[in-house]
């Protein structure tokens, strides 16, 4: 990843970057799903159809500014990240290449799909800030701390021992992009996933390796990190786009998943790379992929339904979990506490002080076996409202 950009030439003091390059540019193309298309990343993309792709992982050059070669202590050389396509002339050089890939992405990306972009404190801030003056809107910054990160061999410094995402929509006014909380929350033993998410970095089997034993890429992501990212802001089916693909961690973990992807990459021999490895990835089965069912998109269900179905009786009292509060049920779906007459949500909200209440959740009924929150009725309807639609 993140060796897809401009090309660059050298001048007698330092390399300068071409953001539009010198070349032909190619005819229209229509990419399929696999397609790994080898070209300028901002030129390719804007041969790609618009409003076409449902999530973009962007892992782009991080200006590293090194100097020269680092040693560690015993003076070996560490294998830093030293490629041409990681030097920019100038921070405002570095800026207009921002803006240029980003402009082109923003271009292809559907209404509600969403990009995450990766990087260090070299570049991040400068992208996130890009971002915002583009008119992207950030949901998230989650931070990938490093379970075994590269220490600080010149000892002048704090170990760097994460690199930050930026998750962002493509306007404020976008709705309907696609997370999915309840299935990231049930396999996180039921608990919120945090915006800290712990990884370590690619090593072993997993790295790529040239027949002469070295990294085939410099900064190859561990497919850990891509299959959280998939898994929780894509479906089954959906296009994922890489505009810097690299070693093709993304087109390897979206195979495996049951995504789409394509990717843009300049170099013919990352790409080649990318392509043997892909080739050898086997989807997962279809059922342990499948979206799992969002609370979100599950049909309305009102309360006075599940009293017109029989479910719970008028005059039934309603309690919370704690039994604290008592309310009535009322024949017209609205529930009395004292004086207060509402619904489930506003009367649950009034009992509590609150402004507002999941009355679904908060309000129990006692059964034979306790307590039951009232929402098991309302998954009783929903069951009979799909079987009734096959």
């Amino acid at each position: 990843m993140r060796s897809m950009r401009a090309g660059a030439i050298a001048s007698q003091s330092q390399i300068k970057v071409s953001r539009t390059g010198a070349r032909a540019i190619a005819p229209a193309v229509s990419p399929a799903d696999g397609d790994i298309l080898v070209g300028d990343c901002v030129e390719t993309i804007g041969r790609l159809a618009p409003a076409s792709v449902d999530l973009v992982f962007a892992d782009p050059p991080y200006n590293l500014q090194l100097e020269g070669a680092l040693s560690r202590p015993d003076q070996s050389r560490v294998d830093a990240v030293d490629d041409d396509w990681d030097r920019f002339a100038s921070f405002a050089d570095y800026d207009r290449f921002t803006r240029d890939w980003l402009a082109a992405v923003r271009r292809v990306m559907k209404p509600e799909a969403t990009i995450f972009v990766i990087g260090s404190y070299h570049n991040i801030f400068r992208v996130g800030a890009i971002l915002q003056d583009m008119g992207f809107w950030i949901l998230n910054d989650i931070v990938w701390r490093k379970a075994n990160p590269m220490p600080n061999f010149r000892g002048r410094r704090f170990t760097n021992a994460h690199e930050t995402l930026i998750w962002a929509s493509r306007s404020s006014q976008a709705k309907g992009y696609t997370f999915n909380y309840e299935a990231l929350k049930a396999g996180n033993e039921d608990c919120q996933l945090r915006s800290d998410w712990h990884f370590p970095i690619c090593t072993g089997a997993e790295r790529l390796k040239d027949a002469s034993g070295r990294k085939t890429h410099p900064t190859q992501k561990p497919e850990a990190l891509l299959a959280r990212i998939l898994l929780a802001a894509s479906k089954p089916g959906d296009l994922v786009l890489d505009p810097f693909f690299g070693s093709g961690t993304t087109g390897a973990v979206a195979k495996r998943y049951g995504r789409r992807f394509v990717g843009v990459e300049r170099e013919e021999t990352y790409a080649k790379a990318a392509r043997a490895r892909i080739a050898a990835v086997e989807p997962l089965p279809a059922d342990s992929v499948a979206a799992a069912p969002a609370k979100r998109e599950a049909p309305r269900v009102a309360f006075l339904s599940v009293v017109e179905a029989g479910l719970i009786a008028p005059g039934a009292i309603l309690v919370d979990a704690r039994r604290k509060h008592r309310a009535l049920v009322r024949a017209d779906g609205t529930l009395a506490l004292g004086d207060i007459v509402g619904s489930i949500h506003k009367v649950g909200a009034l009992s509590q002080g609150l402004p507002a209440c999941n009355g679904w959740t908060y309000w129990h009924v006692e059964t034979k076996d306790g307590l039951a929150p009232i929402d098991a009725l309302r998954g009783r309807i929903r069951a009979a409202m799909k079987l009734a639609a096959e």
